[in-house]
């Protein structure tokens, strides 16, 4: 891992492991750990959250305003996700997601959907729970929201509980490729690239319409 600076860093990306809250301040009486214990970076801060059950696409920042602009779900940043579910997935099921459902009252924002029939991923540590006679599937899935355990919610509420969640990229809505965790191993890190600084820069010159 490089060694960071205060003033040559100012936004990395992380790939959370399960059982890490995305805070750096331990939570009373809680068995999670936190980012404190991984990430040896001062200063910076998340924008937006995982849950410690969670795993994946971090991206922290020193950037107040970056911050704010990356974690407000009203700019619409496409956020995507691999998701383990239990049970065999079905069209119907995918429609339904797509379509956007009613959670705790209030109706999803449609999204993105489809079944992986690849998937990149070695077993979970710790592994996820197994029974042999229940299939499971994984499903990619984008939002543009992100409210508290969505993801989890949505699957279940169509049938497909949640197993594994993994944040595998967030898109930046400037028509290039989006932050990725391409390249990091679960605990691993590394500062954004110049041209991603630089289009981090130009997204806050050129606001987004916003979704709500």
């Amino acid at each position: 891992m490089p060694s960071p600076t205060r003033t040559a860093l100012t936004t990395i990306l992380l790939h959370k492991p399960y059982g890490v809250l995305s805070q750096f301040t331990p939570e009373p009486n809680s068995r999670w750990s936190t980012l404190a214990e991984i990430l040896p970076v001062p200063g910076v801060y998340p924008t937006g959250r995982l849950d410690a059950d969670s795993e994946g696409l971090l991206v922290l920042t020193s950037n107040g305003p970056l911050q704010a602009r990356l974690s407000q779900p009203r700019w619409g940043h496409w956020r995507t996700y691999h998701v383990q579910v239990e049970g065999e997935i079905q069209d119907a099921q995918l429609a339904l997601l797509r379509e956007g459902l009613c959670i705790q009252k209030r109706q999803t924002l449609a999204a993105r959907v489809r079944e992986l029939v690849e998937v990149p991923w070695g077993p979970r540590v710790p592994p996820i729970r197994y029974r042999a006679a229940i299939p499971t599937g994984w499903l990619e899935l984008s939002l543009r929201e992100g409210r508290n355990r969505q993801v989890r919610r949505m699957t279940a509420a169509v049938g497909l509980p949640t197993l594994r969640l993994i944040r595998v990229a967030i898109e930046l809505c400037d028509n290039g490729p989006s932050l990725t965790l391409e390249g990091l191993a679960p605990g691993q890190w590394r500062p954004v690239q110049p041209q991603e600084e630089r289009r981090l820069r130009r997204l806050l010159r050129q606001p987004s319409t916003s979704i709500n």
